[in-house]
């Protein structure tokens, strides 16, 4: 049995070696890059599951070329760069995994509340330059802000991850409010969120959370006319998909300062070059899609992984079967 790793952000993998080894003595693991088509040409072809980063691309003409393999289990929830049609006219099961950092997602968002609300970006920037003009304490605040127990948060997409967000968020005092068209408000009542429709929800929010599935149906969701709404101390935080935000739109309104800023820890080209006009935005703040680690979440991220593995090798169905 020949089990192939692609992937580029692991420094190891001795999880999956002691596991995989002992379920199946004998087994021959293989590591490449995401350039690895001489590894395909080599040995890929003949293995017999997949273990592959959200990075990744598997597209058609890959998958095409798989004699044995029976499943490509994606380490993360976005699997946009598989060709999960081809994979199941072949025979080959996908899984991705969602839900596992749900706790992480969270704190990230309840951390850009804070950081946000206290301006710790903007105070730390000019410091200098207000102490040397003698500005400190009170002195240095051009506008004093409200209370995060007074303010409103706004999650967009409440399943797994943004649940989570919100029992955090209410458990601070904020009074929160969701939009999605596939919960029920009395769902949303009994975890004491507020439903609201897009616009209501966008037009009363101090910060509004997107925790939307990055889906072709999300993609550009949040776009001018959403952001339009939005008041001008408000800021939008997306640890979701970079795909669900216009970042042209994005960037337009921070500019023109018709909301106070973004904190997004995911943008539309991953990874990027460094040359994206996102990052470098006054007022946007980027994070390296980091908000899903922890210690925690990268066990629980591996152990699901070659649990979707280990049952689509042996003929069984995968929990997190998206194919």
């Amino acid at each position: 049995m020949l089990i192939w790793i692609i992937d580029e952000e692991w420094k190891d993998y001795d999880m999956e070696k002691e596991q995989l080894e002992t379920r199946y003595p004998g087994v021959e693991i293989r590591c490449s890059t995401y350039d690895y088509e001489k590894d395909l040409e080599d040995f890929g072809y003949r293995a017999d599951g997949i273990l592959a980063q959200v990075y990744a691309s598997l597209p058609a003409s890959v998958i095409n070329r798989l004699q044995n393999c029976k499943g490509i289990a994606v380490y993360g929830g976005g699997y946009d760069r598989i060709d999960v049609k081809a994979a199941r006219a072949k025979g080959i099961s996908v899984t991705n995994i969602s839900g596992y950092c749900a706790e992480d997602l969270a704190d990230y968002v309840v951390a850009a509340l804070y950081f946000a609300n206290k301006r710790i970006a903007q105070y730390s920037a000019s410091v200098a330059e207000d102490s040397a003009q003698g500005r400190w304490g009170a002195m240095a605040v051009p506008f004093t802000v409200h209370r995060l127990s007074t303010q409103t948060l706004c999650i967009a997409g409440l399943g797994v991850i943004g649940k989570t967000v919100a029992a955090r968020a209410r458990s601070l005092g904020i009074r929160t409010i969701a939009c999605d068209d596939f919960v029920s408000r009395e769902a949303m009542e009994a975890l004491g969120v507020e439903k609201v429709d897009w616009e209501e929800g966008f037009r009363q929010a101090d910060y509004v959370s997107i925790n939307l599935k990055g889906c072709d149906e999300n993609q550009d969701r949040i776009g001018s006319r959403l952001l339009s709404l939005m008041k001008p101390t408000a800021w939008l935080i997306n640890t979701a998909r970079g795909k669900i935000v216009d970042e042209t739109a994005l960037m337009a309104a921070v500019r023109e300062k018709r909301i106070a800023g973004a904190i997004l820890d995911v943008i539309k080209t991953e990874p990027p070059t460094g040359k994206e006009p996102i990052l470098h935005c006054p007022g946007i703040y980027v994070t390296p899609h980091i908000s899903y680690i922890s210690v925690e979440s990268f066990r629980a991220l591996k152990e699901r992984a070659l649990e979707n593995l280990e049952h689509m090798l042996e003929g069984k169905t995968p929990r997190d079967l998206v194919n």
